[in-house]
């Protein structure tokens, strides 16, 4: 199973962080528009990624919610038809969240820099280091801290979860918080 040593962090300076990584990465920049449609699941997560009406990946993924270097292990599934798939995985599993942004990738030897501008969340990075089949995790972790050192993120604005996490837990508080406001009348 393919798997990622990663790391996702709040982004206080946003040009300052693009200026670097634009700096150490050893190819261009990319940007997508992706939506990220979550599904109930028993175990791990699974998203469907639409990047437009003919493309689109499923992908399931296993990582722990702590903050620092994670182990992520994941299974992509390319599709052409993700708006069919979205209906029939929504039909079967059911829908929990969705997750819009706006992401710039770049790439430093076999790490993945995301710059992610989430709606209605912030602007967060995310580091991935694409591990080899052979490859120990801590060589992943060694990386990923030089890494954090180059681009001058600080261990306190690293975060734990999914984006997904944070936005469910806002629908949450906002649902708890209206319910508290009802007033009843007799």
């Amino acid at each position: 199973m393919p798997s990622n040593i990663e790391i996702k962090a709040r982004v206080r300076e946003l040009e300052k962080l693009r200026s670097i990584a634009e700096s150490i990465a050893t190819e261009p920049g990319q940007i997508f528009h992706q939506e990220d449609v979550f599904f109930h699941t028993g175990k791990g997560r699974l998203k469907l990624r639409i990047f437009s009406d003919t493309t689109g990946e499923l992908i399931h993924y296993e990582r722990p919610d702590t903050c620092g270097a994670k182990l992520s292990r994941y299974h992509i599934y390319k599709t052409s038809m993700p708006n069919e798939l979205r209906q029939l995985l929504s039909m079967s599993l059911g829908e929990t969240i969705t997750v819009k942004k706006k992401r710039e990738v770049y790439t430093v030897g076999q790490t993945r820099i995301h710059l992610d501008e989430v709606d209605e969340l912030g602007t967060f990075m995310e580091l991935e280091v694409v591990l080899t089949p052979d490859q120990a995790l801590e060589d992943g972790r060694t990386i990923v801290t030089e890494l954090m050192k180059k681009l001058s993120i600080d261990e306190t604005d690293l975060i734990s979860g999914a984006y997904a996490d944070i936005l469910l837990a806002r629908v949450e508080e906002d649902t708890e918080s209206d319910n508290a406001n009802v007033t009843v009348q007799l």
